[in-house]
């Protein structure tokens, strides 16, 4: 007999369920407490939060309205300066502005000038006769203004106060009123006066007011992406305008208003109307992300480890409806394979290979098509011939491959494809398979890029770039042919341009630049070409033209641009351009001669007086300056590249018990990128010339500073490192402050720093060199006296003047064994430097004899060949390969 089985107890039946039952009722229990500690931590954090994020929507609501207030106000600037713009005038300011992209919700600007006793009662109408963009705005043009009361009151208050004034909410006419949230608007109104300064007094704001600009905002859209993100992701949101009746107040609205919630409430004001910002949390889970993890994560815990101990017995039929489940899923993956050749964005058709017929199209190539079945598939090519040439190639049993085709759609409408045809086999029967991708998009897209890649963005004159590649055009064009006729190549630079960004700031000087471009056109003869070469320098291409002609032509663009009156806001600036012309009426000529000689050229203009027109001509000044020009470009690059270098020469004590220690001069070099080094006298002068010793001197004082204990063999115990001032860097204000700044960054001590200043220097500007001189001596920098002699008043200067060191120049020095006049005058520098407590240098020491005689007349140092010849300073020698300098 088989064994019975066995009957479980009624005890072990009851176990589960109670255990289970437990473990649920404990990890809740535990949840429900850290989840409270959670959602006070949090409660606090979401209070922190739903403050900032008010701040933040008030601060976010102001912004569109600066936004259209700055591009009104640019605008009324515009007709301070000319208050005779049509409509294509209008729309090219109003696309150089670029509301569309700064102001969200933007719809048009308009302008409405005023028709003074035009309306019965004597009172004035103010129409729309301005509108951009004007398409959708149809509806402004030719509206008064005047009807409205409101409006009307509000214009006046702009006009005496010059201020943007900013409207109730009301129904914009551009939109179906049917749809409240889209046609409700603002609109922002500034006035406009005639051409001349800003006025400033209500009178005579009133004398010139011409009419008055708007522009219209739709709020919904503005509104909510100045919000968007946290603000409305968690916050339920109302902005009133107070100043507005009841039914007419609300402004926007986000979300239900909670009935007990606190709000957080902001007020904001602008263009003469006072909005409230009412902001409620979107509720308590909202922002409690945290606590809410908490409770579904102890919750699911506890559950799960209860529904555990009774998951067993359930486990087969789990298998098999989750079974049940992949098989119905792996049918809807079939039939969505079915659809899928249906939804592709791609065109597909099927046409039969024996009469070339469509038998199939997708979805997408119906909708770009039409109603092409049964339809010749070679008729969908614009060319027959092409679409001929690909079905006779696939049909072939090939493929034609993937090529640009214009497509025609059945209704006659052709676009760009990217095409490609392939023989197929359906069911035993040949067909031809056509897959297209629309590439319009992708052609105007190209199409804008090479434009955008060819003109400036600001003027939308060609730029740089592309004016250089049509000035190598018409090089190639005259070589080799004989009598080709000459252009002229005109480098045209506004002068004092910097002024007016540094006073007005950089949106004014974008505007002077459009208007310019926009002057200088009305004056370009058919083909020539003008270009922005950057900043604020154009360039112009005119062809066929002799050497009279391109003058004319020159001097009419320096009157056009001199005829300009920019108007800024409160200030009023005169225009004036430098333009430097060459002709070009032989070959031979590279690209980079007539940009340079252009710019010598224009460069002259500048050194003439500015406001002028200046021919290149080859002589021994352009010569000169284009060689200057040459070095400051290479010293520019050196600078950049850090390949300037230093040398030392030391200055030795010519007295036996002289003071010790070693001192020297810091000597300037300039290393090609060749290797080859240059000495100062090469680059100094373009350096000077075009105002980069400033910069030059900077990097020396920073360099030799930096490396102070590694300047010269003795390191650290290095008594004196002499550095040398141009003329440049003493009128610089901040040069004092460098030096100071450089020495307390670097920790080296400033009595051990000798600053040279030329004689020259020194008299040209007294009153500037003697503050900058005390303030470095008060640090405790000691002061030279470069070139002593050389200025030809050196006596009568050198009492007011607080030096520690004269340098004796050397043309006195070198001929001292020979002229008894230099010895006499070496003698007298001598023995005043020594009355007055200074220390005496002699330059140009070459000979024993010149020693001998120095020490003579007890000059304290000497510095030349004979007592030292100049090294590489030692942190920038090359390295042995262990690691040590070599000299």
């Amino acid at each position: 007999m088989p064994p019975t089985p066995e009957v479980p107890r009624r005890g072990d039946l009851r176990a589960s369920p109670a255990w289970a039952a437990l473990v649920l009722v404990a990890g809740l229990l535990l949840t429900a407490g850290v989840a409270h500690r959670e959602w006070q931590e949090a409660h606090a954090v979401a209070g922190a939060m739903q403050r900032s994020l008010a701040d933040a929507a008030r601060n976010r609501v102001l912004a569109p309205l600066e936004s259209a207030s700055h591009m009104l106000r640019a605008m009324q600037t515009v007709f301070l300066s000319n208050d005779r713009i049509d409509q294509a005038l209008f729309v090219q300011y109003q696309d150089n502005l670029r509301t569309h992209d700064r102001v969200p919700g933007f719809v048009a600007t308009a302008f409405a000038r005023r028709a003074a006793g035009a309306m019965p009662g004597g009172r004035p109408a103010y129409r729309y006769e301005l509108v951009s963009p004007l398409a959708g705005n149809e509806a402004l043009y030719g509206l008064d203004i005047a009807t409205q009361p409101r409006n009307l009151s509000a214009l006046l208050a702009a006009r005496d106060a010059d201020a943007p004034t900013l409207s109730a909410p009301f129904p914009l006419l551009q939109f179906d009123h049917a749809r409240d949230d889209l046609a409700r608007g603002i609109t922002l109104r500034l006035p406009v006066y005639s051409h001349g300064p800003r006025p400033r007094t209500v009178a005579a704001r009133r004398a010139r007011e011409i009419g008055a600009l708007a522009v219209s905002l739709r709020l919904e859209p503005m509104l909510r992406q100045a919000l968007h993100g946290r603000i409305l992701e968690h916050m339920h949101l109302e902005i009133v305008d107070l100043d507005a009746p009841p039914q007419d107040a609300a402004v926007f609205v986000h979300g239900p208003t909670p009935a007990t919630a606190p709000a957080q409430v902001r007020g904001i004001e602008f263009g003469g109307r006072r909005w409230e910002l009412r902001m409620w949390p979107r509720g308590a889970a909202a922002d409690l992300d945290e606590t809410r993890a908490v409770l579904i994560a102890g919750t699911t815990i506890s559950v799960l480890l209860a529904l555990l101990m009774l998951s067993l017995a359930t486990t087969q039929r789990r298998a098999l409806e989750l079974g049940r489940r992949m098989s119905a899923r792996f049918g809807e993956s079939e039939a969505r394979f079915r659809v899928l050749n249906e939804l592709l964005p791609a065109l597909v058709l099927l046409a039969d290979g024996r009469d070339g017929r469509v038998v199939y199209a997708n979805q997408a190539a119906r909708q770009h098509l039409g109603a092409v079945l049964d339809a010749p598939l070679v008729s969908l090519f614009a060319n027959p011939l092409l679409g001929g040439q690909a079905m006779a190639e696939a049909a072939a049993g090939g493929s034609w491959a993937s090529q640009e085709a214009m497509v025609v759609a059945a209704d006659g409408e052709s676009f760009w494809a990217s095409a490609s045809l392939a023989h197929v086999e359906v069911d035993g029967t040949p067909h031809l398979l056509m897959v297209a991708t629309d590439t319009s998009e992708q052609r105007a897209l190209t199409e804008r890029l090479r434009y955008q890649a060819a003109h400036d963005g600001l003027t939308e004159l060609s730029n740089r770039r592309e004016f250089e590649r049509r000035l190598q055009m018409a090089l190639d064009s005259r070589a080799g042919r004989f009598g080709e006729s000459a252009f002229a190549l005109l480098y045209i630079d506004l002068d004092q341009f910097k002024l007016i960004n540094d006073l007005s700031g950089h949106m004014a000087g974008d505007q002077l630049l459009v208007q310019l471009a926009h002057a200088m056109r009305q004056h370009l003869r058919p083909g020539d070409v003008l270009a922005r070469l950057g900043g604020d320098e154009f360039g112009l291409l005119a062809f066929d033209v002799d050497a009279d002609g391109a003058q004319v032509l020159a001097e009419r663009l320096r009157r056009c641009v001199e005829a300009v009156m920019f108007v800024w806001q409160a200030r009023t600036y005169a225009v004036s351009a430098s333009i430097g012309m060459v002709l070009v009426d032989r070959d031979g000529c590279t690209l980079k001669d007539l940009l340079a000689w252009a710019d010598s050229a224009c460069y002259q203009a500048k050194e003439a007086g500015r406001n002028r027109v200046c021919t290149y001509r080859e002589d021994e000044d352009t010569t000169r300056r284009r060689s200057e020009m040459e070095w400051a470009n290479r010293l520019r690059w050196a600078l950049e590249q850090d390949r300037l270098l230093l040398d030392y020469q030391e200055v030795v004590p010519l007295a036996p018990a002289g003071e010790a220690g070693t001192h020297i001069e810091l000597l300037l070099r300039l290393r090609e990128e060749d290797g080859t080094v240059f000495l100062p006298g090469a680059f100094l002068p373009a350096a000077e010339r075009y105002g980069l010793m400033p910069a030059v001197d900077r990097w020396v004082i920073r360099t030799a500073l930096a490396h102070f204990a590694r300047l010269h063999p003795c390191g650290r115990s290095l008594r004196t490192c002499a550095i040398n001032l141009s003329g440049a860097s003493i009128e610089d204000e901040g040069l004092a402050d460098f030096i100071l700044d450089s020495i307390t960054e670097f920790g080296v001590p400033a009595r051990r720093i000798c600053l040279e200043i030329t004689e020259t220097v020194a008299v040209r500007n007294l009153l500037r060199v003697v503050g900058v001189i005390e303030r470095l001596r008060a640090a405790g920098c000691r002061i030279a006296l470069d070139d002593f002699g050389a200025g030809m008043s050196s006596f009568g200067y050198l009492k007011n003047l607080p030096v520690d060191v004269i340098k004796i120049d050397g043309s006195f020095v070198r001929d001292l064994g020979s002229d008894p006049m230099s010895r006499a005058i070496v003698n007298a520098v001598a023995q005043i430097g020594h009355q007055r407590g200074l220390k005496v240098v002699a330059e140009w020491v070459d000979g024993e004899h010149t020693l001998a005689v120095l020490r003579e007349l007890g000059v304290d140092y000497g510095q030349g060949f004979i007592l030292h010849r100049p090294q590489r300073v030692v942190f920038q020698r090359p390295d042995d390969g262990a690691g040590r300098r070599v000299a």
